[in-house]
C-alpha cells in the first residue's frame, strides 16, 4: 500500500541504536513508501543525536518522550533482548504497534502475555525475524511439495559466526545475551518453516563461557509428529555457516547464505538427485523492506503474511524447550 493507494504512511519512532537498526531497518523504513520515520531515540543521547543526523530525522529525549508523542503510530525496538518485554509493555500501554527485534522476549510465558495484550488493545505486535520474509523459503517449499527430493526426511540448519567483540551485549546475560537467543532462532525457524509446528526436543547440549555466563555453542535434535527430524547447530565460536539442508528419499537441497542475505544478492538452492544435480536461483529481495511492508499492512487489517503470530508463539516455545532440556557442557 503507497500513498497512492489513499492511505498516507505508518508513522514511526525507533527506540535504540542497535547495529542491526543502523544497518539494515532504518535505511528500509526510510526507503518504504507504506513507512515515515520520524523520530529515533537512544539511551545515550548522544549516540541518537549522531545517527539522527546521519540519517536526517529529528531526535527525541529518550524513550518516553518518543513514546509519549502522538505522531508516532508505531515503533521498532531493536534494544537489547533483555530489555525487550519492559519496552514492549511500555509501547502497548502508549498504544503504539510494535515490530520488535528478534526474539521478541527471552521467554515464552512473556512472549504470551505480550501477545495476549497486543491483542486486547487492538495493536499488533510483530517480531523482526526478517528471515522469515525472504521469498527464497517459500521457493525451497515449492520444490519439496512438488516432489524434487521425495518425501522428506530430515532437516539440518546452522547458524554459526566467529567470536564476538569482548564487549558486544550478546555475551551480557542480564541483557538476553547468548548463542540460542541471537543466532540459534534462525536454524530453529528452518526447522519449523520445513517440519511445522509442534516440535519435541529430542535432546539438546549448550555450552556456556563461564566467564561470561552465556552460551555461546549449542546443538539441538527435534522430532516431528510426522516422524522427521531436525538437527541444529548454533553458536559463537565457529567458522561462518548460515545454512540449512533438507534430505528426502529421492535427493537433497540446500542453500547457503540462507537467513541473512543482502537486498541484492540472489540466494541459490542446490538440487541433488542421483541422476542430475541444479541449480534454482531466486531472484532478490531486501526482507527487511518485505517485512515493513507486512506490518504496515497488518496495521491496517491485512490477514496474510508469510510470517505471522501463531509462528513467533511456537518460535518461543521451542527456545523454551531447548534452553531448559539442554545437557550444559
Amino acid at each position: 500500500m503507497t500513498e497512492d493507494d489513499g492511505q498516507a504512511p505508518l508513522r514511526f519512532g525507533v527506540l535504540g541504536c542497535a547495529d542491526i537498526a543502523v544497518r539494515r531497518t532504518i535505511p528500509a523504513l526510510l526507503a518504504a513508501p507504506t513507512a515515515r520515520l520520524v523520530a529515533l531515540a537512544s539511551r545515550t543521547q548522544g549516540k541518537a543525536e549522531h545517527h539522527a543526523a546521519r540519517f536526517g530525522i529529528p531526535v527525541a529525549c529518550g524513550y518516553q518522550e518518543l513514546l509519549r508523542r502522538d505522531d508516532i503510530d508505531a515503533v521498532y525496538i531493536p534494544v537489547p533482548t533483555g530489555l525487550h518485554a519492559e519496552w514492549i509493555a511500555a509501547a502497548l500501554a502508549a498504544g503504539k504497534h510494535i515490530l520488535a527485534e528478534k526474539p521478541l522476549t527471552t521467554r515464552h510465558a512473556d512472549t504470551l502475555a505480550l501477545t495476549a495484550t497486543a491483542n486486547l488493545l487492538g495493536l499488533t505486535l510483530q517480531e523482526n525475524l526478517t528471515a522469515a520474509r525472504h521469498r527464497l523459503h517459500a521457493a525451497v517449499s515449492e520444490l519439496v511439495t512438488a516432489g524434487e527430493i521425495g518425501e522428506l526426511r530430515g532437516v539440518e540448519a546452522c547458524f554459526t559466526i566467529p567470536p564476538l567483540p569482548a564487549t558486544d551485549v550478546r555475551y551480557d546475560g542480564d541483557l538476553g545475551g547468548g548463542a540460542l537467543l541471537d543466532v540459534g532462532v534462525y536454524p530453529l525457524y528452518a526447522a519449523t518453516r520445513f517440519l511445522g509446528a509442534g516440535l519435541t526436543v529430542a535432546g539438546a547440549t549448550r555450552k556456556t563461557d563461564p566467564a561470561r555466563g552465556v552460551d555461546v555453542a549449542g546443538h539441538a535434535l527435534l522430532a516431528s509428529p510426522s516422524g522427521p527430524a531436525a538437527h541444529v547447530t548454533f553458536g559463537f565460536e565457529h567458522a561462518y555457516r548460515c545454512s540449512y539442508r533438507l534430505s528426502g528419499s529421492e535427493g537433497s537441497l540446500s542453500v547457503d547464505r540462507a537467513y541473512t542475505p543482502p537486498a541484492t544478492f540472489s540466494p541459490v538452492i542446490q538440487l541433488v538427485r542421483p541422476e542430475h544435480e541444479r541449480e534454482v536461483v531466486v531472484p532478490a529481495e531486501d526482507q527487511f523492506m518485505t517485512t515493513i511492508s507486512e506490518f504496515v499492512a497488518q496495521t491496517r487489517g491485512a490477514r496474510h503474511q508469510r510470517y505471522g503470530q501463531t509462528d513467533f508463539l511456537e518460535q518461543a516455545r521451542l527456545v523454551d524447550h531447548v534452553r531448559v532440556q539442554a545437557l550444559e557442557l
